[in-house]
């Protein structure tokens, strides 16, 4: 009998919990999180080009399999109040989760309004995640923010706070991070070498490992769809521009050859080039290798060849060797990246380890690369995110980005690997 009345006292207290919520008014001192740059789809249901997320946030919520949620970083403990600002066609049902904590909110139909979602008790700082389910029914739309106020926001909490710059593409996109290596200053350096390993399970949709970075383009392999992934290699034109289409002739870069299967052509968009891929479906868990040459020649152009080894095909493959005009010098500019180039996966943590770099001169002479300074992209120095970070484990380097975790790296951290004795065992005169 005792235990009947105590449910029936936490059914009475939930339910005017339920009452009250909808009730509250929004605080004074309360803070606007765009939805648009700070929220994602989630649940079995979603498929790769089903977002229905924009810069103004959810047009029209009725379908009730799809989950939202938004993240935010706080820097204190507290109380979290969330409203919902919507405008609500038919009544609702919603299941709103902050952590292992939960509200249920019944919503009447109306004009747009903030709706609130109720109250969290924050026991530590870092993310939270603020998760919509719909129960059965739902029907809103106009839902263009989440408000937050408490004792637990402070000057402290980090989202995507505006669109400027088109921060809400690049803060669903995630951090990007590299390693700059530090390698001979007085030496003319031919080639770059590099491995990469990505640990299964972080091979997430989106993902760019790039082993081999140089001054005039990158070199790695992609995650492209999940049918799809790429062996990468481009070229950036000295032309500014993202329209390859501007390029004047004597700014093209030109293809001088390229390996069996290998598409080529130009890109844009974040600058313009030439582009040449491999379709090839690398494994999480195995390492490959990257070999990218550089060399000036006549007529003030530049040559940039680039190599792919996978064990599973156990020889080196070509994949494109390019021209760049307007340029002769030797490689410069030795770095590595991790980004994410789907604003749908920027929710998704993944990690990638590159090991045992090593570059050589153009007198034929190996040196070891075991330091790299840490840096990240303009969305991690703003602090519209932290999650991001970069080190060392087991004599490799690595970088960690995205998945919403708690700890960062600082930007200009050298990070240093312990030096491996395993020079690469390259016959250059056998190089396809």
């Amino acid at each position: 009998m005792k235990r009947k009345i105590y449910v029936l006292f936490l059914s009475a207290f939930f339910t005017l919990g339920k009452i009250a919520a909808q009730q509250k008014e929004v605080a004074a001192n309360a803070v606007i999180v765009p939805i648009g740059g700070n929220t994602w789809q989630v649940g079995k249901y979603i498929k790769e080009d089903s977002d229905i997320i924009s810069e103004e946030g959810i047009a029209k919520w009725d379908n009730p399999e799809n989950e939202f949620k938004t993240f935010i970083r706080l820097a204190k403990k507290g109380t979290l109040d969330v409203w919902l600002k919507a405008s609500v066609d038919e009544p609702s049902n919603l299941t709103v989760n902050v952590g292992h904590q939960k509200n249920t909110i019944n919503i009447s139909n109306g004009n747009e309004k903030s709706i609130y979602l109720g109250e969290w008790n924050i026991q530590d700082t870092g993310y939270v995640a603020i998760h919509l389910k719909a129960n059965k029914q739902v029907a809103l739309r106009g839902m263009v923010s989440l408000i937050v106020a408490g004792s637990a926001i402070d000057a402290g909490t980090h989202f995507v706070k505006n669109n400027e710059g088109n921060f809400f593409y690049w803060g669903r996109r995630g951090p990007s991070t590299h390693l700059n290596y530090q390698t001979p200053k007085d030496k003319d350096i031919a080639y770059y070498y590099n491995e990469i390993t990505v640990p299964k399970g972080n091979d997430v949709i989106g993902s760019y490992y790039m082993a081999n970075g140089f001054s005039g383009g990158y070199f790695g392999m992609q995650v492209n769809s999940a049918t799809e992934r790429r062996i990468l290699f481009s070229v950036w034109s000295p032309f500014k521009t993202d329209n390859p289409n501007e390029i004047p002739e004597d700014h093209k870069i030109k293809l001088l050859k390229k390996g069996r299967a290998v598409h080529t052509g130009e890109f844009g968009n974040e600058g313009a080039g030439g582009q040449s891929y491999l379709h090839y479906n690398w494994k999480a868990g195995t390492t490959y290798k990257f070999l990218l040459k550089g060399e000036p020649v006549a007529n003030n152009y530049t040559n940039y060849t680039a190599w792919f080894f996978a064990p599973e095909v156990g020889q080196w493959q070509l994949i494109a060797s390019f021209s760049r005009p307007q340029t002769n010098s030797w490689l410069t500019g030795f770095h590595s990246f991790l980004e994410n180039f789907s604003p749908m996966q920027g929710i998704y943590e993944r990690k990638v380890y590159f090991g045992n770099q090593w570059v050589l001169d153009n007198t034929g002479d190996w040196y070891q690369v075991n330091k790299a300074k840490f840096s990240a992209d303009n969305t991690a120095r703003v602090g519209y995110r932290l999650d991001y970070s970069g080190g060392t484990e087991q004599g490799r380097f690595y970088l960690h980005n995205f998945g919403f975790f708690d700890h960062y790296t600082p930007i200009g951290t050298v990070l240093e690997r312990t030096l491996m004795k395993r020079q690469p065992n390259i016959d250059f005169k056998k190089l396809p």
